[in-house]
């Protein structure tokens, strides 16, 4: 098995290959330029899209030659695969802001610099949009539509999940569309891989095919697996929501806490996925001699040094050290925070109100259950009335620390 495709299998992300041997044997052979789509739907993706992207960092790491494809076009009709209703349709303009925040949190993975020090295989980005934006809707009917058979589109999963709930002709194109991008990155890039989440299989298998037919080449395809974790819930979701790249929506504190807080039952495997760490290194961590908690920690800084920088890393580190340990001596400077008028305090604000300024509550009424549950502090104080009001007796070195439950902080600075 060629190096780098067994670095994948034993790190836990492949699922499907469409020929491994032959695949192997032309990895071998050259360096070898393949692709993974990503639709700019958002400002930021989640730490749940970026599996592809890791195993894209060992591809490249390995002497492959990376193609990042935003989906300018298609994310104007919404890929039906996995999703149990349509998507909201977007506006150019939505698509264009979300496609250019993609580049910088796909960096901290990816290596997009004009000449990246070998062996790893060059980057680039590229935009659907540039050729499915112009596309001939006769001409593509007549000289791609043809080649695919609606009974065959049918037998895909991505297909068959949504009969019941309808599917629209719109979303139905979208495999026509995908397979398009697929021999065209052939044809000018002369990418011969197409990797992905399985739920791609489909709309991967399809492209090639449609090589085939049109240029009689061989493709090739090579999907991973959709990470849940050990409780069944989806990868990246935590009880604030989505766990996104973007530090404006999901503050580096709160990504470091996710990562801390993993079952232990997912620890080794998350490490294996989401680190750049040997496995030989993470083989010592999976060990009875090591403390849980110590492989946690590894956990969180590794991957929180890779999104969001090590400085970035290290405060989210001495944060948690600090509100976890007795007395909290330490600075706390890493915890998501909010700036306060002191004036405001010297009148009064309700405990319900301040915990609704904060991440720690969405609205008033989230904040009345944490009270009524016992699970709201404030500087270590207990808040049992929901009538209570905060004011400036309660500022201890220059802030408030709200507590929500045994492991959720914010930080409110006094100025």
């Amino acid at each position: 098995m060629n190096s780098a495709l067994q670095v994948l299998i034993d790190r836990g992300f492949v699922k499907q290959c469409t020929d491994f041997e032959a695949l192997s044997d032309l990895m071998d052979k050259e360096s070898v330029k393949f692709y993974l789509g990503v639709d700019p739907t958002g400002r930021s993706i989640h730490i749940g899209h970026m599996v592809p992207f890791f195993a894209m960092h060992h591809m490249q790491n390995a002497g492959h030659r990376p193609v990042a494809l935003v989906g300018g076009g298609t994310a104007m009709i919404g890929d039906p695969s996995g999703k149990t209703e349509m998507r909201k349709m977007l506006s150019v303009e939505e698509i264009r802001s979300n496609s250019a925040a993609l580049k910088d949190q796909l960096g901290t993975v990816v290596d997009f610099s004009e000449q990246p020090e070998p062996p790893k295989g060059k980057a680039i980005m590229l935009n659907n949009y540039d050729w499915l934006g112009t596309l001939n809707y006769i001409e593509f009917l007549r000289d791609i539509g043809r080649h695919f058979s609606v009974n065959r589109m049918l037998t895909f999963e991505s297909y068959k999940q949504r009969l019941e709930r309808g599917l629209s002709f719109i979303e139905f194109n979208y495999q026509l569309l995908q397979s398009f991008d697929y021999l065209t990155l052939y044809r000018n890039e002369q990418c011969r891989l197409q990797i992905g989440g399985d739920d791609q299989w489909g709309n991967i298998v399809a492209g090639i095919e449609l090589i085939r037919r049109i240029e009689g080449s061989e493709c090739f395809g090579l999907t991973f697996n959709l990470i849940t974790r050990s409780d069944g819930q989806k990868m990246g979701k935590s009880e604030k929501g989505a766990v996104f790249l973007d530090p404006e929506l999901f503050s580096p504190y709160d990504f470091f806490q996710y990562w801390r807080n993993v079952n232990d039952e997912d620890v080794i495997k998350f490490m294996k996925l989401f680190t750049f760490l040997s496995l030989e290194e993470i083989e010592g961590y999976d060990k009875a001699t090591i403390n849980i908690n110590e492989t946690k920690e590894r956990l969180a800084y590794e991957q929180t040094k890779i999104i969001h920088g090590e400085l970035e890393a290290e405060k989210a580190l001495q944060a948690a050290k600090a509100v976890f340990s007795a007395g909290m001596p330490v600075a706390k400077e890493g915890l998501p925070s909010i700036e306060l008028d002191k004036a405001k305090l010297d009148e009064g604000i309700g405990a319900l109100e301040l915990f609704s300024m904060t991440e720690l509550c969405k609205t008033n009424s989230d904040a009345r259950r944490l009270v009524e549950q016992g699970g709201a502090t404030i500087n270590e104080q207990k808040i049992t009335d929901i009538k209570q009001v905060i004011d400036s007796k309660w500022i201890q070195d220059g802030e408030l620390l709200l507590k929500a439950g045994k492991k959720r902080y914010f930080r409110i600075t006094v100025k």
